[in-house]
């Protein structure tokens, strides 16, 4: 690389389109945001992570006292050797993509490159994480990890067109915002995942905290490009080709209309908001995310009589029962 002209770019180098930087979404202290703009946690999150913590504890303890008396079976064994069974998984998964995934640069998904960089610095982090693509299979997905001190975005290929550039620039902006929030909330912390390693045993109370933690990433990506918000959720629902004709609103609207017991039992046992609910949430900005409890509609509007104008179109001198 050495030799090249500065001023023109290294070889390879992709031209770039004239850079703006994304506007800051409107917010007000009540929006889930802070009253900079900047993303806020759920308010279950963090009374979540302390019961799961400390259950989780308590399992430790339980499985080396088990240990002790002899007491031997696969229960004690993985949460005996829990510590090194996940440092070994998440090195694992951080290799795979070193080896296999595109790693993003100025010169490989330059696009994502840069939303990379941007969402890193909108949310004051002093490293950037990795960032790396790899092949979607048509499955529309991207996830946020990290090992020792490293954190990296995986974003699947599906979310980019032929040639590299984004297929829907400010979803794939909005989704990389909140991978990136995943890391500046310290979701892929070693230590936070090895207090919550009894949670995949705890189905109500594990999900709602893997869904609060959902809710507290979509803040961020709602920070970092809040237009991108709508689009996105579409790409989730109909995917990357019908996600158009996908009507976020009418979606979102259904989020209080569904109702009942089965309702209540896929939400709760989902490690992800349903996406009518989560639509709802990115829309109304007034409260956090319902983690147990379906949206409630707003009241209707007051009456106040028929208006004095008639709507455009309607006529008022239609007879329809002529003299």
């Amino acid at each position: 690389m050495s030799g090249w002209n500065p001023q023109v770019g290294p070889p390879g180098w992709v031209a770039q389109p004239g850079y703006s930087p994304p506007r800051i979404p409107p917010h007000q202290q009540t929006r889930g945001l802070s009253p900079f703009g900047m993303p806020a946690r759920h308010s279950w999150e963090i009374p979540l992570l302390v019961v799961v913590v400390v259950l989780t504890v308590l399992a430790y303890l339980f499985a080396l006292l088990l240990l002790l008396t002899g007491s031997l079976d696969q229960y004690v064994l993985l949460f005996v050797f829990a510590p090194m069974l996940l440092w070994f998984g998440r090195g694992m998964t951080y290799a795979t993509q070193r080896v296999n995934g595109v790693k993003m640069s100025p010169t490989q998904f330059p696009e994502g490159y840069r939303m990379v960089q941007e969402a890193a610095a909108r949310f004051g982090m002093q490293t950037v994480p990795d960032a790396y693509v790899v092949l979607g299979n048509g499955q529309i997905n991207a996830f946020a990890s990290g090992h020792g001190f490293r954190r990296f975005v995986v974003v699947y290929s599906d979310l980019f067109e032929i040639g590299g550039a984004a297929r829907q620039p400010e979803a794939l902006a909005f989704i990389i915002g909140h991978e990136v929030g995943h890391i500046a909330a310290g979701h892929v912390s070693y230590w936070r995942q090895l207090g919550m390693f009894l949670g995949p045993f705890l189905p109500i109370i594990g999900n709602s905290l893997i869904r609060a933690q959902e809710y507290t990433a979509d803040n961020h990506g709602y920070c970092n490009r809040h237009l991108g918000a709508p689009t996105a959720m579409q790409t989730l629902a109909g995917g990357k080709y019908l996600n158009t004709i996908v009507g976020f609103d009418e979606m979102a609207d259904r989020a209080p209309q569904e109702k009942g017991f089965f309702v209540w039992i896929v939400n709760a046992l989902s490690s992800h908001p349903v996406l009518t609910w989560r639509m709802w949430a990115l829309r109304d900005r007034s409260r956090h995310g319902r983690l147990f409890l379906r949206p409630t509609p707003p009241p209707p509007a007051p009456y106040t009589g028929y208006p004095q104008t008639p709507p455009v179109g309607y006529s008022t001198t239609t007879t329809y029962f002529p003299q």
